[in-house]
């Protein structure tokens, strides 16, 4: 009777603590879908508020908004078109400098360097993806800017002056500015991504193409066909800080919503016309040309970091599972 009891009061709490432990298990389950839907529904109401915002210069502008290369607060006519081209410009330029380079280091780091130098380059590499784009933009004021102004830009009108992007007075403050100080804040984040992405890239295939006859420099580039897609993200990840990059950018490029084929013009891309004329829009539609911006703004970078974020899983994946 009394091992009966004591058997039957065991069962009950098995019982109690598997409930106890299930229950705590649900509710751990549903806290963590509840922060990760109140991210996504942050997202879109961010989006809906910028749609609510942009409506009147949705209303009055159309397609034209951004097609249209007039932007005049005073006269109430606004094209984002030099904007967005200015934009375009800047970030595609600063990648097509910063790419080679990022590779360049993410291999040495990956296959070549030795461990003593691997891991402090490696966080001195890091250390500037972290650096404030303030900084960027002061040092470009008082060091990249008189450089350009007094170095680079004289000389490369003087010899490469009949090129239409190398012409026009050398002001230093421009696009030229702004695409090295760009290519200098994308480096690291590509070059890190990438450093991690080949050495995701199990070491077999390393050996195997070793022992095959393949010298080091073929089993990189081995190596580097393999890791392709997973750069690919790592750069689409750094093309989105770059079109997103606001002080830095602001403080050199010259900040003048103009379509000119000279690298030594001034310019104006959609984070710095935000930054710089918000507080002045004293009209609606002032402010509602802006706000339309940031939605194109926020539309761009959204897209452009969930490619870049799938193309990067994706990398990982095919590597964890084979």
């Amino acid at each position: 009777m009394n091992n009966e009891l004591s058997d039957s009061i065991k069962d009950k709490l098995t019982r109690k603590l598997i409930s106890s432990h299930n229950m705590g298990d649900f509710i751990f389950e549903k806290l963590t879908l509840l922060f990760t839907v109140s991210v996504f529904l942050l997202v879109i109401l961010m989006g809906y508020e910028m749609y609510q915002g942009s409506r009147l210069s949705i209303a009055k502008f159309g397609w034209g908004f951004l097609s249209s290369s007039t932007w005049d607060p005073v006269q109430e006519i606004y094209g984002a078109l030099p904007i967005i081209y200015g934009t375009v410009v800047s970030s595609a330029l600063a990648l097509i400098i910063a790419l080679p380079l990022s590779i360049g280091i993410a291999i040495f780091l990956a296959e070549i360097a030795p461990d003593w130098l691997e891991k402090p380059v490696s966080f001195l590499v890091e250390l500037l993806a972290g650096i404030p784009s303030v900084i960027y933009g002061l040092w470009g004021i008082f060091v990249l800017v008189p450089w350009l102004r007094q170095s680079v830009e004289p000389y490369l009108s003087e010899k490469f002056g009949y090129l239409p992007i190398f012409t026009g007075a050398p002001y230093g403050f421009g696009m030229l500015a702004a695409v090295l100080i760009l290519a200098i804040m994308t480096l690291p984040i590509i070059s890190s991504i990438s450093r991690d992405v080949l050495k995701s890239i199990p070491y077999s295939q390393r050996e195997a193409a070793l022992a095959l006859g393949a010298t080091r420099w073929q089993s990189t580039l081995i190596v580097l066909k393999d890791a392709k897609s997973g750069i690919l993200g790592a750069t689409m990840l750094g093309l989105g800080r770059a079109i997103g990059e606001t002080m830095a950018v602001t403080m050199v490029i010259g900040n003048r919503a103009l379509i000119s084929p000279s690298l030594f013009d001034p310019s104006y891309t959609m984070a710095s016309v935000i930054a710089n004329e918000f507080t002045e829009a004293t009209s609606q539609l002032y402010l509602s040309a802006l706000t339309e911006l940031a939605l194109v703004l926020f539309v761009i970078t959204i897209v452009i970091n969930a490619l870049a974020r799938l193309l990067v899983w994706s990398m990982s994946r095919k590597w964890k599972t084979s």
